[in-house]
């Protein structure tokens, strides 16, 4: 797995960006380019649940650090899905990809938000309990936003699930539909999903960004910039994504703090402008 790591990485790739970073620096005050629904890369009609043309691996490698991973619990396991859709990975072969990818980076920290998705079948214990199964020394799951210096070479546990477990991970199981939000002080959110409009959703975008880039506290900024309008009767990720990825584009060349960018179809470029978006 490592080998694959490493191969998948180019001239424009950011696979050790925070390594400039102090040890010293809240992981909320970085700009960090992150994914929506990660693993979602097969759909059964165009526009309908693909939201990544890159692989987790390349994400990584072009220095995306935020992964929105959908997990179906299936017999005491976890499949990464997206709504009813397969998406063709298991809990363990991400868990691989992850491992690998920061044993040759050790500098890098990588922030997991992890969500039960579709119907669960076959199993004997709660979705917390599976992923307890998993977790390793790789896994940070205090309940607040380490510094860089205490998660470098670790993934950092956002938990969107209910948990009899204390603390298992930031907590973000009060997470509303389709809305910006706050959750205590530890989050603020822009996740208005569903698009009427996507002049609409493009000022849900930035007036989160702009909050961010005035920000001075310890708060996680998680922006997403993903969503879906309905057309014929079905989502299409595409009519709205084409669009607000251009915008976003030209407003990445405004300075200042971003929070997370949790970004459909992220390309290497897109990645690398909000990475330079940190100090050097």
């Amino acid at each position: 797995m490592l080998a694959i790591v490493l191969a998948g990485c180019t001239g424009s790739d950011e696979p050790a960006w925070m390594s400039t970073q102090p040890d010293d620096t809240s992981l909320a005050a970085l700009s960090i380019p992150g994914t929506h629904d990660s693993a979602a890369r097969f759909e059964p009609q165009a526009g309908l649940a693909k939201t990544q043309d890159l692989t987790i691996v390349e994400q990584l490698a072009a220095g995306v650090r935020f992964l929105d991973l959908r997990c179906r619990h299936v017999s005491d396991g976890f499949l990464l899905y997206h709504g009813a859709i397969d998406q063709n990975q298991t809990f363990e072969e991400l868990s691989a990809t992850l491992d690998a990818f920061l044993a040759a980076h050790p500098t890098e920290t990588i922030l997991a938000s992890i969500k039960e998705e579709a119907t669960p079948s076959g199993n004997t214990r709660a979705f917390d309990a599976t992923l307890a199964s998993y977790l390793n020394d790789r896994w940070l799951t205090g309940a607040t936003i380490p510094t860089l210096g205490e998660a470098r070479g670790k993934i950092v546990l956002l938990r969107r699930f209910a948990s009899a477990m204390s603390p298992l991970g930031i907590d973000a199981t009060a997470w509303p539909d389709n809305t910006t939000f706050s959750i205590g002080t530890a989050l603020r959110v822009q996740d208005a999903y569903v698009v009427t409009a996507n002049d609409a959703k493009w000022s849900a975008i930035t007036n989160l960004l702009a909050e961010a880039r005035t920000a001075t506290g310890a708060t996680l900024f998680l922006d997403f910039t993903s969503g879906f309008q309905t057309m014929a009767g079905l989502p299409n990720i595409l009519a709205v994504s084409d669009d607000i990825n251009a915008r976003l584009d030209a407003e990445l060349a405004n300075p200042g703090h971003l929070g997370v960018l949790v970004m459909d179809h992220v390309t290497a470029e897109r990645v690398a402008a909000v990475v330079a978006h940190n100090p050097r």
